[in-house]
């Protein structure tokens, strides 16, 4: 059975009907995305990934990277699939025209990119990292940086990654041991050790350009004193042309539980006092600079878990159609009772229920922020786009925090649906579970995350981008309130988004009286309450445009699509969402035992 990665109807559904996404012709910077080519667009995606990346995903798997003498070659199905991949220009989709980008929406670019991560999302990193080094030239580096690197590197002809973490100082980024000295022609001679490289050697391309965290000399401790560096693996002259190699070594790959196709490269900077570099930016602005990439990856590592979760559950249902085995619980007493596809039995069904309304709800989530991306971009005034820009803030944590987790939850599902088989290395399912369980840890651990939102995007930002959502849930709830069917998941959505801000005053609070670490110790709780009602919102809001396509009468063809679109947020609503209301009661009982408990009652010794 043939690995599926994403439901087109699913696809054009959220673009074309929940966010009316071809609405954004009627400006000019996105004129000539109308409807017709950004189905064309998504189809020339779907496309090359069924067909040249999805076949690499295999490979990719058993045979991985492989390290020789610093020399890192990735699988060789890998080298076609670039080749291809560049050849269509997929490497910068929303990147400015000036510098060799398509220009289009992020919404549509997140379209496309659904498929090609679902195809195979450890190849899908090399241009993910390479999207996001571009973008810090193009933000903060001078005209001679753009010049010599945007173009090749937004065509897919060089490489990028991002040099953060170091063996000491990985979330804890303030700790930073490597240091940067002025030369006298204005670049910089870098030393250091970097860990956990994603894409950090490969024989992909003939340059990868680092951007690189690092302290210059004098500069203050922690956070407030690191500059960012544009390293290149290949010294770049000033004509554009390739000079010697940077003294820039790998000195191994790591062995991983998954996304082998990807190299996790250990770098050691200056180990021969010969590495040289550029600075991006101001100094001691590193980190405000970094975080620009960082906020992008964080979207993109959502994506990325929610591809494994699509794949896994369409793999899934199309399984559970075809396996034949049990006979139907209502027929159990007839011996002579034929077996039966697994989908009929009440379980799987339970199963893949909650696969369906987790995927729909994350993939509208994600092109929602997508979306809203672009109206920042597009905003009439400053004001306009900042609080679009806040509200991409505010979601940022749960899209790559909550989005993962629900990921994990659904790929595990997607292996139990298949019982043993699930488990073998024959069918897909056990790849997409080791796969997705890197997006819980890396860009920002989940904890990270939901620490994250509670501090910095709610408590700090005074609840206002959580209250400039409720209102727009408000809106989808009262609009729900007009058609029958939907009525009772409304009323019993509404309450909860009261619930939401009673949990976020509650922790606000306790965080003003002085009860830090008891507070943080429930951010993760407040992290999946905030996620629960988003995604009931989400699936209520699909179900309304699902209803008014059922009563418009034109969608005849999609009509059981449609009806499990409602199906979707009845679930949910009913079966879900009433555990969230027990996370809200775990917050305001504020147990402190975890916090309170001492270190050596943990036991372990």
């Amino acid at each position: 059975m043939a690995q599926q990665i994403a439901d087109r109807r699913d696809v054009d559904f959220v673009l074309f009907d929940q966010l009316n996404v071809d609405s954004l012709s009627k400006f000019s910077q996105f004129a000539e995305f109308n409807r017709k080519t950004i189905e064309m667009i998504v189809s020339e995606a779907r496309n090359l990934a069924i067909k040249e990346i999805l076949p690499t995903q295999k490979e990719g798997d058993e045979v991985g990277c492989r390290f020789d003498g610093g020399i890192v070659t990735v699988p060789e199905s890998y080298k076609r699939a670039w080749k291809l991949f560049c050849e269509g220009d997929w490497v910068s989709t929303h990147v400015d025209p000036e510098w060799g980008g398509q220009g289009m929406p992020h919404v549509v670019a997140m379209a496309a990119n659904d498929y090609f991560m679902g195809a195979n999302f450890s190849f899908m990193m090399y241009p993910g990292l390479t999207n996001g080094a571009a973008s810090l030239i193009e933000n903060f580096g001078t005209d001679k940086l753009k010049k010599l690197f945007l173009p090749k590197m937004n065509s897919g002809e060089w490489t990028g990654t991002m040099l953060l973490t170091e063996p000491e100082a990985g979330s804890d980024v303030g700790r930073l041991t490597s240091t940067a000295v002025k030369n006298d022609d204005g670049t910089y001679t870098i030393s250091g050790n970097k860990i956990f490289i994603s894409s950090g050697e490969h024989d992909l391309t003939d340059n990868i350009i680092h951007p690189v965290l690092a302290r210059i000399e004098g500069a203050p401790a922690g956070t407030k004193g690191i500059s960012l560096f544009l390293v290149p693996k290949v010294w770049v002259n000033d004509d554009g042309s390739m000079g010697d190699l940077n003294d820039v070594v790998c000195t191994g790959i790591e062995e991983k539980m998954g996304i082998h196709g990807n190299s996790t490269a250990s770098l050691t900077l200056g180990g021969k006092g010969k590495c040289r570099g550029y600075l991006l930016g101001e100094e001691n602005k590193g980190m405000r600079a970094m975080f620009l990439m960082m906020n992008g990856a964080r979207l993109h590592t959502g994506a990325q878990g929610f591809a494994c979760a699509s794949s896994s559950y369409l793999n899934a249902v199309n399984y559970a159609r075809e396996r034949i085995q049990g006979r139907h619980l209502l027929d159990s007493a007839k011996h002579d009772a034929p077996a039966v596809p697994i989908i009929q039995h009440p379980d799987v069904r339970r199963m893949l229920i909650i696969m369906k309304s987790y995927v729909e709800g994350m993939r509208s989530l994600i092109y929602y922020v997508a979306m809203i991306i672009d109206k920042a971009h597009l905003g009439k005034d400053e004001k306009e786009k900042a609080n679009y820009a806040a509200i991409v803030d505010f979601l940022t944590p749960i899209c790559k925090g909550y989005i993962t987790d629900r990921a994990f939850e659904v790929c595990n599902h997607g292996m139990q649906v298949y019982g043993g088989y699930g488990y073998i290395k024959e069918y897909p399912q056990e790849q997409l579970v080791r796969d997705c369980r890197i997006t819980q840890i890396y860009e920002g651990t989940n904890g990270i995350q939901a620490m994250d939102l509670l501090a910095r995007k709610t408590v700090m930002d005074g609840g206002k981008s959580m209250m400039a959502l409720a209102k727009e849930m408000q809106d989808t709830i009262n609009k729900a309130k007009t058609i029958e069917v939907l009525k009772p998941l409304a009323e019993k959505l509404e309450p909860m988004v009261k619930r939401m801000g009673d949990a976020a005053m509650f922790l606000g609070k306790s965080m003003m009286e002085g009860q830090v670490m008891n507070a943080f110790a429930f951010a993760y709780n407040f992290m999946d309450v905030v996620g629960d009602v988003i995604m009931g919102w989400m699936l209520l809001w699909r179900a309304n445009t699902a209803a008014d396509l059922l009563a418009g009468g034109k969608r005849k063809k999609d009509e059981k699509f449609l009806d499990g679109q409602i199906k979707s947020a009845e679930f949910f609503i009913n079966n879900m969402l009433p555990l969230t209301n027990g996370k809200v009661e775990t917050i305001m009982a504020n147990c402190c035992a975890a916090v309170d408990i001492d270190d050596e009652a943990f036991g372990g010794k």
